[in-house]
């Protein structure tokens, strides 16, 4: 590992956080409640679409947690590599995800052990916001192919909700964060995307279903949340945001993106 200092004790408290919830996850992430099992599948069919899954794609999943988004990404037929820093959560994943040739393993996403463009594409759910910005989207893009496509879906920092979280301690700890948890603003996250090699970067606001809707208003919401994604100004405080770029330019290795593994990012944009 080449994480040090300040991100070593962030991993450290990530790998704890896991191992705290591992039983309850699912509920801690707010996608076991009626509404929030209807935001995960539509979340998983954006990502797949997103990054144009097909049967016999290598795909490499960031921050699998307890594999409820590696179930329908396997379901492609894509050969699926996920992975997590929390043992507890992988446990939980590989019991969950049984058919296919799904394979899983503990390995940090800012240094994968895999080689330079080894996948097709890579991506996630909820999980670039766990980590340093600069060293996820430098290991990204290395273990891309040319032309391969990253898609994740990320926490929106216009959210009120969101912002809230992030940035009163008391909230936090009512929503059961990690301690190091962000989130983003979609025209900074694009503008880094281009600065880091990537094309044909599209950042889209989305979901106002909110996961405690009760079961009986969930078609009324969701029908007006859809409406609200496209609506100029008021779409850009949707729950989350719909990132999806392509790996664009020639070879860049692990000794090309040392320079983004040098200090303390803060782990988000801003516009």
């Amino acid at each position: 590992m080449r994480i040090g200092g300040r991100w070593a004790m962030v991993r450290a408290g990530e790998i704890e956080h896991g191992r705290l919830i591992a039983d309850r996850a699912e509920a801690v992430w707010n996608w076991s409640s009626p509404a929030g099992r209807q935001r995960a599948a539509r979340r998983g069919r954006l990502i797949i679409e997103a990054a144009g899954l097909s049967a016999g794609d290598r795909v490499l999943e960031l921050g699998c947690g307890t594999g409820l988004f590696s179930r329908q990404f396997a379901a492609t037929g894509c050969r699926l590599t996920a992975i997590d820093v929390s043992p507890e959560l992988l446990a939980a994943a590989s019991e969950k995800v049984t058919a296919g040739g799904a394979t899983f393993m503990v390995a940090d996403a800012e240094d994968v052990p895999f080689g330079d463009g080894d996948f097709d594409a890579v991506i996630g759910s909820s999980v670039l916001h766990h980590l340093d910005i600069d060293r996820a989207l430098a290991e990204i893009r290395r273990v891309l192919r040319p032309g391969g496509r990253m898609a994740f879906a990320e926490p929106n920092m216009m959210n009120p909700q969101i912002a809230l979280q992030r940035s009163v301690p008391l909230f936090r700890r009512w929503a059961g964060e990690s301690p190091e948890e962000t989130a983003f603003f979609r025209r900074g996250l694009a503008r880094k995307l281009r600065e880091r090699g990537f094309g044909e970067v599209r950042i889209e606001p989305f979901d106002f279903l909110h996961p405690v809707t009760p079961r009986a208003l969930i078609p009324v919401v969701r029908g007006i949340g859809e409406w609200l994604e496209h609506a100029p100004g008021i779409r850009e405080i949707a729950g989350s945001l719909m990132i999806s770029a392509v790996r664009v330019g020639g070879k860049r290795n692990r000794n090309d993106n040392a320079a983004h593994r040098v200090g303390d990012s803060a782990g988000s944009s801003t516009a």
